[in-house]
Order: structure tokens, then C-alpha cells, then sequence
């Protein structure tokens, strides 16, 4: 018998692109995760974007979807792309990737 009383796990895709690395955004955007209960990680692309994968309730995906579109102070986001993955439950908690571009 499945569990009534837990949420269904959804699994998102955002790119955040604009003035969006170099200006602490992974970390801005770990915090949110934590503080809406999610997992997953976010990295820096070589292109300049920073992308992210979250999972965990429909509601908090959609509160983090809005908390990209602003960002960290010193950040300008001109624009964030959401696309919906299969959710695996593979994660245990938010990470932060250097990856392709290398640090905040």
C-alpha cells in the first residue's frame, strides 16, 4: 500500500542564464533548495549558464523555478528554462558542481 501521506517526487531541469556565474548563485540557489526540501545539484556550464536539478514536491520546484528568475543581489538573470525529468529518487541531498566552467 503506498504511503498517502507523502508527496509525489518531481524531477526538474532549470537553465539560468544572464549575469549568473561568478556572483555566488550556486550557493544562492543551494540555500533555496534547503530551504524548500529539496535535492539535487547545481553546476556552472561553459556557456555562462548555471544549471540545476532539483527534486522533490511539485510546490517547491514551482518556489524554486521563482527564486531563480531573481537570484543573489549581484546577479542578473535574463532568463530561466524549466523542462521536467522522470523522477529517480536518486539523490540525498543538494550539491554544488564545479562544472564545465570551474568556481563561483
Amino acid at each position: 500500500m503506498a504511503n498517502q501521506d507523502k508527496p509525489a517526487l518531481h524531477t526538474r531541469r532549470y537553465v539560468v542564464r544572464g549575469r549568473v556565474q561568478g556572483v555566488g548563485f550556486r550557493w544562492f540557489v543551494a540555500r533555496e533548495a534547503a530551504r524548500l526540501g529539496l535535492v539535487g545539484w547545481a553546476a556552472n556550464e561553459a556557456d555562462g549558464s548555471v544549471k540545476v536539478v532539483a527534486e522533490g514536491g511539485a510546490d517547491a520546484l514551482d518556489d524554486m523555478l521563482a527564486s531563480l528568475h531573481h537570484g543573489p543581489s549581484a546577479a542578473e538573470v535574463r532568463r530561466v528554462t524549466s523542462q521536467r525529468l522522470a523522477a529517480a529518487g536518486q539523490f540525498g541531498g543538494f550539491e554544488i558542481r564545479a562544472g564545465a566552467h570551474g568556481g563561483d
